[in-house]
This record gives C-alpha cells, structure tokens and sequence, in this order.
C-alpha cells in the first residue's frame, strides 16, 4: 500500500513555452533540453515507487494525450487558473491519503526528500521544501481532517512566495525539508552546476 500520491507538476515540454526566464540568459533551446532532461530524470527516479502512487499534472489540460511524456503511474489535467488554484484543485481532488506535490524543474530532488516528506505528513499537517529563491520545491498536506486551503494571495515567482504560503498555513503543524535550489535563471543553473 503507497503513502501517499506524488504530484508531479509539469508543462507540456514544448520550445518557447518553459522555463522562459532561463531562456533569456542561455537560449530557448537550452532551456527547453534543461526542461525536459529535468522532467525526464524526476519521474525516472522518484515515479515507479512502491510507497507512494507517482501522478503527473499536466498543463495545459489539451496535452493530457501528448506523447511527449514519460511513463508515468496515472496523468491529471491542472485545470484553469494560476498556479495555487491548480494545486488546490490537486489536493481538494485526490482520492483519500497525503499529497505531495513537486514542481517538474528541481534537479536535486531525491527519493530521501520524497520519503521523509510522506514521513513528515505521518506526524504533521503540512510539509514545505524551501527553495533559497524564497519558494519551495516541495509542498504537501495530510488533508486530515480538512484540506486546508493554503494558496489565497500568494505572491508566486519571487522571494514571497514560501512567507505568504507559510501565513496561509497558520495553526498548521509544518515540518520543513533540505533547501534546494530551483532553477529560474542563468546563475541557477551555474550554481547548481558548481555544486555537482
């Protein structure tokens, strides 16, 4: 029996459309290899495993029957919205159990920091993966006895975005997870690069 789902959040790995920022300082075509590479290793190494059920969350809900995806347990749409509204949508429809979802663009994600997160939402409510950008990789809820909603008036892509989510999540029991560093630009990626 798995602990849980693993929500794998990803854009339809298509040339001009991800990782935009990152396009600006080492080229479209560098960014969407970097993208895809990143997409592909994530569900390689964390998907397939026996205790938690590996789901992808695709945008847009049109590239559902893409075949430009990895293998993969089960694929859900994201639906409309902003990002937030998306992964509320994530964790309000679920089938019972603790989610974790997990952007598709950290390359230091490892099966440890998946397990320790399920783990975590064994003895806590919520559980947060801080990015040293001021986001977060990771975020999970044990939606026991409620599925808190978390994402109101979050300011995303910028150093308020964990601060604002953590507000959102007062009275919540948190355990935080290792920062890693998600890679939105040029120098993110040479950081990253220099830590291999």
């Amino acid at each position: 029996m798995s602990a849980g789902y693993l929500v794998l959040f990803a854009k339809e790995p298509r040339m001009g459309r991800v990782k935009t920022r990152l396009a600006r300082d080492i080229g479209t075509v560098g960014a969407w290899a970097f993208y895809r590479q990143s997409l592909t290793r994530l569900v390689r190494d964390l998907g397939h495993d026996p205790r938690w059920q590996t789901v992808l969350a695709v945008a847009p809900d049109t590239a559902l029957a893409a075949p430009c995806w990895p293998a993969c347990d089960l694929f859900v749409p994201q639906g409309q919205g902003g990002l937030g509204e998306r992964m509320q949508r994530v964790f309000d429809g679920m089938p019972p159990g603790p989610v974790v979802i997990v952007g598709a663009d950290i390359p230091g994600v490892e099966k440890r920091h998946i397990a320790s997160a399920f783990k975590a939402l064994g003895r806590s409510d919520a559980v947060i993966g801080p990015a040293d950008d001021g986001g977060y990789w990771l975020i999970g809820l044990k939606r026991r006895p409620r599925i808190p909603q978390i994402f109101d008036g979050v300011r995303w892509s910028g150093p308020h975005a964990m601060t604002d989510t953590l507000q959102n999540m007062r009275g919540l029991d948190i355990t935080r997870l290792d920062t890693l560093i998600d890679v939105d630009t040029g120098s993110d990626l040479k950081r990253l690069q220099s830590k291999a």
